[in-house]
This record gives C-alpha cells, structure tokens and sequence, in this order.
C-alpha cells in the first residue's frame, strides 16, 4: 500500500484531521497533483502532511490548492500531555517532515496550516519564512439565541431586513451556482480563479459524505438574490463559497444565509469558520457576527533551482 493510499484509508476516520486535508477532498481538488509526507513509528501515524502540486518548466512547487483554506502538518497529540512535552513532539516531528520536504526536490515550498498548529519554529529554524493570515470562528455554537446578541446591531438589523425581502431555500442546482458565483467576480471585473469542474467534483464528493449545503435566497417573484455553500467536518462548519447577483445586493441577503450557516453549526453540533479574509471590508463583516480571530501560519521557502 502506498502512503496515498494509506492516507486516504486514515484521514476517513481520524476525526481531527480537518476537511480541507482529508485524502478525499485532495482527491476532488487536485486529481494527480497531490501526495502525502507521513510519519510513523510502530505502525501509527504520528504526523501527515498532504499537498498540492504544480510543476512549471521541470521544476516542482507545493503550493496551496484552490478552493482548500488550509493544508499541512497534522500531528497525533498524546492525551493529558504536558506542554513542553508538546512542544519537543512538535519540533521533533516538524524536523521529519522538512527533511521530507527537502528530499522531494521542490524549488519552491508554500502552504497554509489550520489554526490549530500554532507553533512553526523548526521551519524558521530551517530557512522557512511565516506570515500571519486570520480567519474567524465561532466556537460554541449551542445557543442560538446567545449568538445573535453577539451580533453587531447592524447585522441584526441586516438579517431583520432580509427576512422581510427573501426567503431561505436549500439546495439550488451546482451549476446555477457557480453561475451565479462568477457574477460576484465579474461585479470586481475578476475572472472566477476557479473551474465549474473543480467545483462539480467538490460538490459530488462532499454530497456522498453528506458534508455540504447549499443555501440560496429568492423574492417573491422567484428571483435568486444569493447563495452561500458550506462544508463540514467533525468539528468545524466552514463557508466554502458565496455567491449574489449585483442586481439584488440592496437586500443584503448574504448575511441572512451567513446566519442560517450558523444555525446549520448549531445543529450539527459544530465551530463555524468563516475562514477568514485579510481584505478589510470582508474582515469587518465577519467580526460583526460575534467571532473569534484565530491566526494561522503561512509557511514558505523558496529553494535555489529545485536543489535542496
């Protein structure tokens, strides 16, 4: 058995592996342009990193895949751990995983890690270079009613508005939303930087694992003003995608499937990540809905013409 194979086999049932890094979702995003660094000892994986890759004119680079809000190191946490035993296992198992990385011959090294791994000090250590980026998550998603009086009056309002406009429908057609997805990008004269047959492959993936929904709002006269997709794990719901037609932007309608996204958490029984944005307008509209900032690495070396 290959280690992609025996990626795929584990990331099916180790729980804390996050969506974005399960052998499935590398599977629909990157076709052959993926592989995995494991790290055993005794028959466990004790560590994992799954990437993404291009190759430009013979020379390979990890790079972060599309649509994937994060990739990288995952390491198995012994329980009731003492903290500076976790950190000798992080640097222990980190320094592994480089020397992995070293070894494939990549001429240049980028990737982003889930918020969950805070500490990247081996790959300073080693020449890897960090910036900061956010996302937002609310963490306790039990009660409803408690998360709205964390929101700020404006989204309340926002959402009081948009109730008495449109109305929240599930599961709109994939291809009427990536059509209405481009129309977010054309509104900024951007090109959508994905395919619909990217997104038609995450869309059949996460339906045979009953790990997505898709909101969208209409009017009255059945006009879609918006739509919003979301994927799960065990732990986290995660706004994937949005998605609204210039023409109907006054109705504010995307909060409203925000918040049904939240309500959609509070459900499951799971965190809800907005998975973040460094552009101001999107961060300030994510942190009224009462979330919490989590930093995540941005880790990156560039190496001399592919040699290690």
């Amino acid at each position: 058995m290959t280690d992609k194979e025996k990626y795929r086999k584990f990331s099916e049932t180790e729980k804390t592996i996050p969506i974005f890094s399960k052998g499935w979702w590398m599977d629909a995003v990157c076709g052959d342009q993926w592989d995995v660094i494991l790290i055993e000892e005794n028959g466990q994986i004790l560590a994992s990193l799954p990437y993404y890759f291009e190759e430009h004119d013979g020379l390979k680079e990890i790079r972060k895949a599309p649509l994937t809000q994060n990739n990288g190191i995952w390491i198995h946490y012994p329980q009731n751990q003492k903290y500076e035993n976790k950190l000798s296992l992080e640097h222990r198992l980190m320094d592994l995983v480089i020397d992995k990385i070293e070894a494939l011959n990549v001429y240049k090294y980028q990737q982003y890690f889930h918020y969950s791994i805070q500490n990247h000090l081996p790959f300073f250590w080693r020449g890897y270079t960090q910036t900061t980026r956010y996302t937002y998550v609310i963490e306790d998603t039990s009660k409803v009613d408690e998360l709205v009086k964390n929101f700020s009056s404006s989204i309340r309002n926002t959402v009081r508005k948009a109730t008495k406009t449109v109305m929240v429908e599930e599961d709109l057609d994939i291809e009427q939303f990536y059509n209405l997805n481009k129309l977010t990008y054309e509104r900024q004269n951007l090109s959508i930087p994905y395919s619909f047959d990217l997104v038609s492959r995450i869309d059949e993936a996460c339906k045979m694992r009953n790990a997505r929904k898709i909101y969208y709002c209409l009017d009255d006269e059945k006009h879609i003003h918006s739509a919003a997709y979301f994927v799960w794990d065990d732990e986290s719901v995660y706004y994937l995608m949005a998605a609204s037609d210039p023409m109907y932007r006054s109705s504010q309608s995307l909060s409203l499937l925000i918040y049904e996204g939240i309500k959609l958490a509070n459900r499951l029984g799971k965190k809800f990540d907005f998975e973040g944005s460094m552009k101001k307008n999107i961060e300030k509209h994510f942190r009224q809905f009462g979330a919490k900032q989590f930093a995540y690495h941005h880790i990156q070396k560039t190496f001399n013409g592919g040699d290690s």
